[in-house]
C-alpha cells in the first residue's frame, strides 16, 4: 500500500455517507506520480490538480454502445511503466493477467506519467505499434 501522504478526500454529503471527492496533494504526487519527470511537469500538474469526483448520481450505463460485431477489432497493448508507484507494477500484471491484451510493452524509467517521464521512449513505441 501506497501512502497517501497529503491526498484528501471531501464528503460533501456529510461525515457520514461515502466521500465524493478526491484531491491528489502535490507531495503525493512528486513522490508517487511526478517521480521521474521534470520538476516543471510536477508544477504544473500542481497548478492544473483538480478533484476526482467519486460517485455520480448520473447514469452514464447508455453513453456507450457496445458490439459483438466489431470488439477486439483493435488491438490492444498495454504498456507497463516501470517505476510506476500509483499502478504498482504487481497491479500491472494484475490487469494483464485478468484481461490479457494483444501485446505486452515496458518502458523502462518511466512513471505513471509516462509521457512526462519518458517521451522520447513512448512516442517511438506508439509509433511502432502503430506501424505494426
Amino acid at each position: 500500500m501506497v501512502s497517501q501522504l497529503d491526498n484528501r478526500v471531501t464528503y460533501d454529503n456529510g461525515p457520514t455517507n461515502p466521500p465524493t471527492a478526491f484531491f491528489f496533494g502535490p507531495k503525493y504526487l512528486a513522490r508517487n506520480v511526478y517521480q521521474q519527470s521534470p520538476i516543471q511537469d510536477w508544477v504544473l500538474a500542481t497548478t492544473l490538480a483538480r478533484p476526482l469526483y467519486i460517485y455520480s448520481e448520473e447514469d452514464i450505463s447508455k453513453e456507450m454502445v457496445l458490439s459483438n460485431k466489431r470488439y477486439g477489432s483493435v488491438r490492444r497493448v498495454f504498456i507497463v511503466a516501470a517505476e510506476d508507484k500509483t499502478l504498482l507494477k504487481e497491479f500491472q500484471e494484475w490487469m494483464i493477467e485478468k484481461n490479457p491484451p494483444d501485446e505486452v510493452e515496458e518502458i523502462p524509467g518511466s512513471n505513471h506519467m509516462v509521457m512526462m517521464s519518458k517521451p522520447l521512449h513512448l512516442f517511438n513505441l506508439l509509433l511502432r505499434i502503430a506501424q505494426k
